[in-house]
């Protein structure tokens, strides 16, 4: 590798902007969606713009989820959960490390977050407090209205989760549907990620979020402007800033995606740096991370159209479930609080 350089400009990191327009009209599906399939073969990410998503529903969940991170922490603290791979709930500062699931030997990432899964299941009428009985998402009972913003914010991505899976498969010369099955009964993860102003200076080789790959198949991020963000690790060895576009999403293919298509499409280094030390008071981010998957029983293998006897299968098949839950195993470290609580003391 070389000198890890970022570069700060949306245009020189040669990511594309995508409008989905053509593709939700009818218009130029194909061009579309081989549009899209060029850039996650030659970057791994795509921003997209004419989602059709209504910005009102974005901004409402950025702000209920704002409000949950501004409570004390005994009150997020009582959503957290015994067992941190189910991926649920309320997951403090302190106990989680991505970068650990490429071997890397780093400290815990400076990041809180509340995850859900498979919000479609739940009755919308319930009231926000407790485990769901359908999902089991663990909800707190404040702010007010959190409930009903993340679920119709999760609806709104689960529909533009197919609109990615119809465009991919054209792109690979798949019929239209052929992905559809495998996500059949399978929400999404919801990630609300709040990266506070940071007080203390991080130790040596500490980030907001540590360089990794993501797991699973698409990943649809929303993120701000604020200071210290997204950087994806292009081909030529440098760390790329991924400016915050106004109504749009950023996308990426992980391991699990890469691995269905052979390493056609690429799941692409990335990580979440650390603001300047000059921009303390205004450097606060949240982002609202959605990470689609096959159904957890589903096999994963080679697809078709991305083999032939010059280029043989590189995996073997796998199911997707046990292959997630092992990378999420990796990545999380120690007892909830209690690296957190290390870090304003500066203990190694």
């Amino acid at each position: 590798m070389s000198a890890m350089s970022p570069v700060s400009s949306f245009e020189q990191a040669g990511i594309p902007c995508l409008d989905l327009t053509p593709f939700r009209e009818g218009t130029d599906p194909l061009g579309v969606a081989k549009a899209f399939g060029a850039a996650l073969e030659e970057v791994g990410f795509v921003v997209i713009t004419g989602h059709g998503i209504p910005e009102a529903i974005i901004q409402t969940a950025y702000e209920r989820a704002r409000a949950f991170f501004d409570l004390p922490l005994e009150q997020k603290m009582e959503v957290v959960t015994p067992d941190r791979v189910k991926n649920q709930g309320y997951l403090p500062i302190g106990i989680e490390s991505v970068a650990a699931t490429r071997g890397a030997e780093v400290p815990y990432d400076l990041c809180e977050a509340l995850v859900f899964n498979d919000l479609f299941r739940e009755d919308p009428q319930r009231p926000q407090a407790g485990v769901d009985p359908d999902s089991g998402n663990l909800w707190p009972t404040h702010p007010a209205g959190l409930r009903a913003a993340l679920l119709a914010y999760d609806a709104a991505l689960l529909q533009l989760t197919q609109t990615l899976m119809r465009m991919g498969a054209l792109a690979l010369d798949l019929p239209e549907t052929y992905f559809l099955p495998f996500m059949e009964g399978k929400g999404g993860v919801l990630r609300a990620v709040h990266y506070p102003e940071q007080e203390v200076e991080p130790i040596p080789g500490q980030l907001r979020y540590g360089a990794h790959s993501d797991y699973g198949g698409f990943t649809i991020l929303r993120q701000d402007g604020a200071p210290g963000g997204l950087q994806v690790y292009s081909k030529a060895g440098e760390w790329i800033d991924v400016q915050a576009v106004p109504n749009a999403f950023v996308i990426n293919v992980g391991d699990l995606l890469s691995r269905w298509t052979n390493d056609r499409w690429r799941s692409t280094l990335h990580r979440v740096v650390n603001p300047p030390r000059s921009a303390f008071g205004s450097s606060r981010r949240l982002s609202l991370v959605y990470f689609t998957a096959p159904r957890d029983d589903a096999w994963i293998e080679c697809l078709p159209t991305c083999q032939n006897a010059a280029n043989p299968p590189r995996y073997a098949p796998v199911q997707a479930g046990e292959y997630i839950r092992s990378k999420l195993e990796v990545s999380m470290i120690g007892k909830a609080g209690q690296s957190s609580r290390r870090s304003q003391t500066r203990d190694p």
